[in-house]
């Protein structure tokens, strides 16, 4: 059964001069437990798929289904609700709040969604140990480097348990050495929660480890390639 789940995708931007097709028509199914890759040039649609896909932005025509929840439609309280129960999400630029610590921003979107504190310290302190941060917990995210900021978001991203993990060129702004690092634990992290994962990259090293990469072009879907368990691809 499909976990995620967009039917007829549209994004159209007017701009008033004139009419820019982003996405034209996606059809997108992704199994439960699947690593898939969005690739694609600059321009082809990517983020803004990503974006649609996690409810944070809305389509000009088509639906989405996140976990069973259509959320074509929901009023911005309802998707935030779905949001913070389905979706777990790891941008490039980490997006740490910079006047919370290690800890307390990954414990950030527990608490919003009435988690245990009590509880919830202890599953951030575990997850901040299993990417190697146990010794910064109390550090602010001026005090930590590039890749240990992404690590925190990590960390933060599978707190609340999602079915869902979504990434946006997540090791778009570390070097190589950081980077493979991120993947490592990106990959390590989401074997062992269990976790579906959707992410666009650049990055051949992340889509050389996907179960299935699907490459846009202008907006379509242009190529959806599956590896079997011996890693030959299939389409």
């Amino acid at each position: 059964m499909a976990i995620l789940e967009a039917q007829g995708l549209t994004k159209i931007i007017d701009t008033g001069t004139h009419r820019v097709e982003i996405l034209r028509g996606i059809d997108f199914e992704v199994p439960a437990g699947q690593f898939v890759a969005i690739v694609g040039a600059s321009g082809s649609g990517k983020s803004t798929l990503l974006g649609l896909l996690a409810g944070l932005d809305t389509a000009t025509a088509g639906r989405v289904v996140i976990d069973g929840t259509d959320i074509t439609g929901l009023s911005e309280d309802k998707l935030a609700l779905v949001r913070g129960r389905k979706v777990g999400f790891v941008f490039q630029s980490y997006q740490l709040i910079p006047t919370l610590t290690a800890e307390e921003n990954v414990l950030l979107p527990y608490e919003l969604a009435g988690g245990d504190v009590r509880s919830g310290t202890a599953r951030a302190r575990a997850l901040l140990d299993s990417v190697g941060l146990s010794d910064r917990l109390d550090h602010y995210p001026v005090q930590l480097s590039g890749g240990e900021q992404q690590r925190v978001a990590l960390a933060r991203a599978f707190m609340a348990k999602p079915p869902i993990l979504m990434a946006d060129e997540p090791t778009g702004n570390l070097d190589s050495v950081n980077g493979a690092h991120v993947l490592d634990l990106l990959i390590t992290l989401n074997g062992r929660e269990g976790t579906t994962l959707v992410l666009v990259t650049h990055d051949p090293a992340l889509t050389g480890r996907a179960d299935r990469i699907v490459t846009l072009r202008d907006g379509r879907i242009v190529a959806d390639e599956v590896r079997d368990p011996a890693g030959a691809v299939r389409e």
